[in-house]
């Protein structure tokens, strides 16, 4: 059964439509309210992202699923039959009120776990941390060469710790570190 949720972005800002689509119903208990929680790390890369939003703002999804179904998206649109962390789906649809449609974000929940538990961290910070990469490559950024790798990461790096979010390629960081935990693990 799929569950949708969505939300209005911050006051402030443009206005952003971030629908979460919850596919597998073992998301909603990987950790408290993620579907919320994941919709808020979406509105916040969107805010925080440096880019000025169309007059009508952004439309996204989060898609949250399991490793077979990634696994068939991973074959079908990038030629690679196994299942990835998280995969990207740019749109660039201009809606007639300016919204700009981005497009969607895929995550699968097994591997997340798997790559959350083999780096110490928390699922929550590490689904977010994902989250974060897809939606910067909704909006254009990509990591084909070194230089464009490490201003994606430097965004990821800032976009997160403003979430307080430790530093997702700092070893020490992934032993633990000094980070704050807003969700328990």
């Amino acid at each position: 059964m799929t569950e949708r949720s969505t939300g209005p972005l911050a006051a402030s800002a443009a206005p952003a439509r971030v629908s979460v689509l919850c596919e597998v119903p073992a998301w909603r208990r990987a950790f408290p309210r993620p579907l919320g929680f994941l919709r808020s790390v979406a509105q916040s890369t969107l805010i925080g992202s440096g880019e000025t939003p169309p007059s009508g703002g952004y439309e996204l999804s989060l898609v949250l699923t399991d490793d077979a179904q990634q696994q068939e998206l991973n074959a079908q649109w990038r030629g690679q039959d196994k299942p990835t962390n998280v995969l990207s789906f740019p749109d660039g649809t201009e809606l007639p009120d300016g919204t700009l449609v981005l497009g969607d974000v895929v995550l699968a929940l097994e591997t997340c776990r798997r790559e959350a538990r083999e780096q110490n961290k928390c699922l929550a910070d590490h689904a977010a941390h994902l989250v974060v990469h897809g939606v910067l490559h909704l909006l254009g950024h990509d990591h084909e060469d070194a230089q464009e790798a490490a201003v994606m990461e430097g965004l990821e790096v800032r976009l997160l710790a403003d979430m307080g979010i430790a530093n997702p390629y700092a070893e020490a960081d992934i032993a633990g570190g000094n980070r704050v935990e807003r969700i328990e693990c």
